[in-house]
């Protein structure tokens, strides 16, 4: 039903775009470079890319920074539509997860030695050839290096350089590219505005004197760290956003919601109360579902699909005056719950779903197994009605901040579901929530866990990092930064061609992808990640060989909130890394329990996914373990024990874990 829908949708969607009326004489033809483009790259504005060539001084921010792209900066769509850059010049910095972007001809990564995704330690030698240098603490960062895969013309192919753990918020990184390979291990030149920028001083009136004068910082910075001019192809310098620029927006709504319900639970009503028979449903004896009052920050009344934050002439997000969102919402309550009072959890459904996901076979097996009553509500702005909004944006840039905007708004509403679930006055007050003896069916005296799957987990560590009641989550099938997913999903297929219209050129469509990051932050893992340990415990359940969620995602989550990979993760030999699992450190099981954020690996041997920035499509890559991790008894067991205790537990002995296939 899911893909039909996404079809139909689809179709509209493209015929959508086909439609466009430009409003622009002509797109900025693929290789055009103007005026505010860094003089360093004439390949392609915003190249190379995060740069802050394109933030300009402001000391009221985080950063002492903020993003600056002029008027017509952004990549235009194919149609000449230029893109607003208001939602990008509002962050002090760029993604702590962005993919670094450079273009280099006739480049052979490996001939040149550059990390690729199975040995990212070699990014960090001496001499390796991309170096990525913190210069706050001095601090070589991380990586892997690739070309991309997708382009179709050799001579635009994007050089991606990805961070193996997100940069830290707030800081300040210099790149350095250093003795490039061609094909035939000739060394490349630097390209001439690069070498005159790196020479000798420039007299005044030189076009690249003030070039130069910006970029002597992290020039000088890289020399301290040992990496010297002569041999450098390009270097330049970024900014990260700080935390504040990065939550503030959801953490400023959260804050004014709670606020106005002054210790209050927040409104509801029960619309109906569902009794099944065992020979109906052995597993779940009652469904409920109803709505929850929420404030509305959109700017449309009620908050309707392609709404963005309602915001005061200070730029942070306000309540639209008078608007209420009504967060519909399901519940299944387990027959287990009519003896014991049940442990309460919200459910995070999966990508462009709805809250009927809590009702799937694997959820209801939990929660009568371990006694959960799952409660679930639309994650909107990622949710099916959101479908046409997602590749109305896709194919024009101007729409994309509805999509992560709209999703705060979705994860406000799921922390006043939680909060209404918890509180003494709320959800268990009510006659649906009680037996027939008025006696509660849901345990609220130790708070409320999480468990989300798939983009219930990419968006569920934002949701943990707000909520005020949720202090432990399951991440399932999970990773972050849509940056770096949707190139490595066989579920974006059907939206490529959408942004194919858009942005026929590969070179340029890599750009838009960090582009849409950097607000997309705002509305999923991403931008929480480096501190969403210091309050939270996290347990992220990954499915080897992953078909719609990289396991490389994963792995970059992993290293960035410092969760310990139980091991053995995998048989040996299973892993292509030269390291398997490099920089994540490991809880052996002779150490379980753990108290602490973890990952489990679950193989169901499905073939090693690409280690290219491509989908693993295509028969040679075998079943898809997506749905294996949450349909198998012992995955849940271990979740159930991490939510209700805390502990990360032994499910596997002394084996690495292994999930049945499912159909």
């Amino acid at each position: 039903m899911r893909h039909r829908l996404l079809r139909g949708l689809l179709a509209a969607a493209l015929g959508a775009a086909v439609l466009l009326v430009p409003d622009a004489p002509a797109a900025r033809a693929a290789g055009a470079s103007g005026a505010g483009c860094d003089p360093l790259a004439p390949t392609e504005c915003l190249l190379p890319f995060p740069n802050d060539w394109y933030t300009r001084s402001d000391p009221s921010t985080g950063t002492g920074r903020r993003v600056s792209f002029g008027a017509t900066a952004l990549p235009p769509t194919a149609t000449g539509r230029n893109i607003d850059p208001t939602a990008w010049n509002r962050s002090d910095g760029f993604s702590p997860g962005s993919t670094l972007i450079a273009h280099v001809p006739g480049l052979d990564p490996a001939a040149t030695g550059a990390a690729p995704l199975t040995g990212i330690g070699r990014s960090l030698a001496p001499d390796a050839p991309v170096v990525l240098l913190d210069t706050k603490t001095g601090e070589r960062w991380p990586y892997w290096a690739e070309p991309d895969s997708n382009a179709t013309d050799p001579a635009r192919r994007a050089l991606l350089i990805h961070p193996a753990r997100n940069f830290r918020d707030g800081h300040h990184y210099a790149v350095a590219l250093r003795n490039l390979k061609d094909g035939a291990g000739r060394t490349i030149p630097a390209a001439a505005p690069f070498a005159a920028v790196a020479g000798k001083p420039l007299p005044a009136g030189h076009p690249l004197r003030a070039r130069q004068h910006r970029l002597r910082p992290a020039l000088k910075a890289l020399r301290r760290a040992g990496v010297r001019s002569e041999g450098l192809y390009l270097a330049w310098d970024f900014t990260v956003a700080s935390t504040r620029s990065l939550t503030g927006d959801l953490f400023t709504i959260r804050d004014d919601a709670f606020r106005r319900l002054g210790g209050r639970p927040p409104a509801f009503d029960i619309t109906d109360v569902t009794d099944f028979t065992p020979g109906q449903d052995p597993r779940i004896a009652r469904e409920v579902t109803g709505r929850i009052s929420v404030p509305g920050y959109l700017d449309r009344p009620g908050g309707p699909p392609g709404s963005v934050l309602h915001r005061g002439p200070d730029g942070l997000p306000r309540r639209l005056p008078g608007s209420t969102v009504l967060a519909t919402f399901r519940c299944e309550i387990p027959r287990s719950a009519f003896r014991t009072p049940s442990h309460p959890a919200l459910y995070g459904h999966g990508l462009l779903g709805r809250r009927a996901e809590v009702g799937a076979g694997n959820v209801k097996a939990m929660a009568a197994e371990y006694n959960f009553t799952f409660c679930a509500t639309d994650w909107i702005g990622m949710a099916e009605e959101d479908v046409p909004a997602v590749l109305g944006a896709l194919a024009d840039p101007n729409l994309f901040p509805a999509v992560p905007e709209r999703s705060e708004q979705g994860m406000l509403n799921a922390l006043l579901l939680a909060r209404a679930l918890i509180h003494t006055d709320g959800l268990t007050t009510d006659a649906a929530f009680r037996d027939a003896n008025g006696r509660p069916l849901v345990d609220i005296r130790h708070g409320i866990g999480y468990d989300g799957n798939s983009q219930g987990g990419i968006l569920g560590g934002a949701l943990l990092a707000a909520s005020p009641d949720i202090r432990r989550g399951v991440l399932g099938v999970t990773g972050m930064n849509y940056g770096l997913l949707l190139n490595r999903s066989v579920d974006f297929a059907p939206f490529q061609q959408v942004l194919d219209l858009s942005y026929p050129d590969k070179l340029r469509q890599q750009i838009v992808l960090q582009l849409f990051q950097m607000v997309w932050d705002r509305g999923e893992t991403n931008a929480y990640a480096n501190h969403l340990t210091s309050r939270h415990q996290v347990l992220m359940h990954i499915a080897y060989g992953d078909h719609q969620v990289a396991n490389a995602a994963a792995d970059v989550e992993a290293r960035t909130i410092g969760a310990r990979l139980v091991a053995p993760a995998l048989a040996p030999g299973r892993s292509p890394d030269t390291v398997p699992y490099w920089g994540i450190r490991t809880v052996a099981r002779d150490q379980l329990p753990y108290r602490g954020s973890a990952m489990t690996v679950w193989d169901s041997g499905t073939p090693t996914p690409p280690t290219t920035n491509t989908p693993p499509a295509g028969p040679d890559y075998g079943h898809d373990p997506h749905s294996d991790p949450r349909n198998s008894p012992a995955a849940r067991q271990q979740k159930a024990t991490f939510l209700t205790t805390g502990r990360v537990i032994n499910v596997c002995g002394t084996t690495p874990c292994t999930a049945a296939p499912t159909s």
